[in-house]
Parts: structure tokens; sequence; C-alpha cells
């Protein structure tokens, strides 16, 4: 079982890291590059990432590492006198409410306002500074989520 978790747990990172990489982009540079556009451009190339998004392999990654993540935690707090356990709980607790949760309450109902505006409509402007002022500071917390679980879990691999 040992064995197995660590497997569980090498995965997590693995996902981590790369939820980690994707948020860290967008904070670093996209969202800043998208602003610099006129609005109708930022808004159509922020509702073609959306639409691009939820056909990708990142969904797979991203649900791939919540779902594994809250089965390592729960799986781990029944391990409680392991030394990675505690770890595997933290990572996974940034995760869910970090990661998951962040994006589940902001960031998608964010995207779901972007997606029921014309890029050219009178209100475009509006609702793209809104988008942009709502968006990027959930992204950012995201972002050093994904980091801090990617860390948890790194612990909990050197520690089995």
């Amino acid at each position: 079982m040992v064995n197995f978790l660590y497997y569980l747990t090498f995965a997590s990172t693995l996902g981590s890291g790369l939820l980690a990489g994707v948020f860290f982009t967008f904070s670093a540079f996209v969202m800043t590059s998208l602003s610099r556009l006129p609005a109708e451009q930022s808004i159509s190339a922020m509702q073609s990432i959306n639409s691009t998004i939820l056909q990708s392999l990142f969904m797979l990654v991203f649900m791939g590492t919540t779902i594994l993540s809250v089965v390592l935690g729960v799986a781990s707090f029944f391990k409680s006198g392991n030394h990675s356990a505690v770890y595997v709980i933290i990572g996974s607790l940034f995760i869910f409410v970090g990661v998951f949760l962040v994006t589940a309450i902001f960031n998608v109902p964010l995207n779901n306002s972007l997606a029921a505006v014309s890029p050219g409509a009178a209100e475009g402007a509006q609702v793209w500074s809104d988008y942009i002022a709502g968006w990027v500071p959930w992204n950012h917390v995201r972002t050093i989520s994904s980091i801090a679980a990617l860390i948890s879990f790194m612990i909990a691999v050197r520690k089995w």
C-alpha cells in the first residue's frame, strides 16, 4: 500500500507542477499581453482560449490531479503516523481549495460572463475590464496554491 501511495503522490506532484506552469504562464504574461490589445481582440482571444482549454489535455490534468489529490488526502489522513502524510494532506488541500474551488467559484463564472458578451458589443470593453480585474487575482491564487501543492508533494515523496 505504501508503494501505491508513493506513486500516487508522485503523480500528484507532476500534476501540480503542470497546473502551476499553466497558471503561472497566464499570471506572468498571457493576461498582460491580452490586456494590451483592443478589448474586442482580447475578448475574442480569451473566449477562444476558454473554449479550447475545456476540450484539451489540460482538463484531464486539472480534474485528474484534483481527484487524485483528494483520494490521497483522505488515504493519508488514515496514515497519520507516516511522516509524508501531513505533507500529502497539505498538498491536497492546496489543490482542492486553492485550485479547484477557486476555479469553480471565481474563475469559471467570470469565464461564463465573458463568453456571454459579443466581442464587438458596446459593453465589451467594460466586461473585459471587469474580467481582467477579477480573473487575474484569482489566477494568482491558483498559481501560488499549485506551487505550494507541488512543494508539499515533493517533500512527501522525499519522506516516503
